[in-house]
């Protein structure tokens, strides 16, 4: 793939308005998604449809009027903020003369460059996979060569078509070693439950500021950029409350409108930590004018993930750039639901902390209870 003069993929991007509300903030996201996963953007071409176009999704107009734009700008890439069917990445291709991808090929390109553990490593070479499977037609046949360029990264296209006996060896070889991973995760569970210890897991919109947060409570150093996927990998550590001890702690992976089923479903196996948590601290950047919509998109994918009943803190990040005071705000029962504070700066992080107390004191007089009826 060619690169710009800054040593960096350079690419356009391409959205279409199907008169969806979140329209605005789905091209955005895909600009700071190009962003991470090192994309020069060279343009934007927008659309307005009704619907895809069968053939080529965005129509033959628009398409023409983009391969003039290739052609004329040398555009070594077009990304796509949409999911692409085979036949339409082939077909696009051929009449573009250029590589393309769409968005579930971006965002899985930067998941293979943020997987640091050999989990998540084997989580995301899974979705790649999966992903590639159904659209080795759709795409260059030099794939292989393309070690490098943005959504080229993983298995690569040539070695696949070759082999698809080889494909489904390797993906039941992943899935068998995650499923090791996974049995091991449970042997620390049920030790944490043991020793009676409260689990509680950090989720939130991508960029929400869990990682710093969760540095603050446990005082740990895990990885923090203002980017999209700065973590992937799920990290958990002790924090200590006082008079209530020991609580486990669990970062995640941040989550993101129209986040591929393919990675939720290849990252189910990190997100137990979450499915089997006691409570979630749900971290909202309380500076983002979509915070609810953000809200709704985390939630949706914990509903998928069967975490949906869990019980939730509200935490609104990110006060300091609002200049808001710190709080916390209790429910019609009594327990804090929401919490505002200040990652960054430390402050209302004594509110959170008070918030993990209760929540501890409440398990272990559950516990009292479900005990004495035995």
């Amino acid at each position: 793939m060619q690169q710009d003069s800054a040593g960096t993929n350079a690419a356009v991007l391409v959205s279409i308005d199907f008169g969806k509300n979140d329209y605005s903030e789905s091209l955005a996201e895909l600009r700071l998604l190009a962003e991470t996963g090192g994309v020069r953007t060279l343009a934007i071409v927008e659309a307005k449809r009704q619907r895809p176009d069968a053939a080529l999704f965005a129509g033959s107009g628009k398409v023409q009027e983009l391969a003039e734009l290739v052609e004329r700008m040398e555009v070594p890439l077009v990304i796509f903020n949409h999911d692409l069917s085979p036949a339409q990445m082939r077909n696009l291709t051929v009449k573009l003369n250029t590589r393309v991808i769409d968005r579930t090929m971006l965002i899985l390109d930067i998941f293979a460059q943020r997987a640091q553990s050999h989990e998540g490593k084997f989580q995301v070479e899974l979705a790649q996979l999966k992903y590639l499977a159904t659209h080795l037609v759709g795409m260059n046949q030099d794939m292989g060569q393309q070690k490098h360029a943005v959504g080229a990264r993983g298995p690569g296209e040539t070695k696949l078509e070759l082999d698809r006996r080889k494909l489904d060896k390797r993906v039941h070889m992943l899935k068998d070693r995650l499923e090791k991973l996974k049995k091991q995760r449970v042997v620390q569970r049920r030790a944490r439950n043991r020793a009676d210890v409260l689990s509680v897991s950090i989720v939130g919109y991508t960029n929400a500021g869990k990682s710093t947060l969760f540095n603050r409570l446990t005082r740990a150093d895990v990885y923090v950029a203002d980017q999209l996927f700065a973590t992937l990998d799920t990290t958990s550590r002790r924090m200590f409350t006082e008079g209530q001890g020991e609580i486990v702690v669990s970062d995640t992976v941040g989550f993101i409108r129209h986040l591929p089923h393919s990675l939720v479903a290849a990252f189910r196996s990190t997100l137990e930590e979450t499915v089997q948590a006691d409570l979630l601290l749900h971290v909202v950047d309380a500076n983002n004018a979509n915070r609810d919509d953000q809200i709704a998109e985390v939630n949706k994918v914990l509903a998928e993930i069967g975490a949906a009943d869990i019980p939730q803190v509200l935490v609104f990040n990110k006060i300091d750039l609002q200049d808001v005071p710190p709080s916390v705000q209790r429910d019609d029962y009594g327990k804090i639901a929401r919490v505002f504070l200040s990652a960054k700066s430390g402050a209302g992080l004594d509110g959170l902390r008070l918030a993990l107390a209760e929540a501890k004191a409440a398990r272990q007089a559950a516990e009292i209870i479900k005990s004495n009826l035995q």
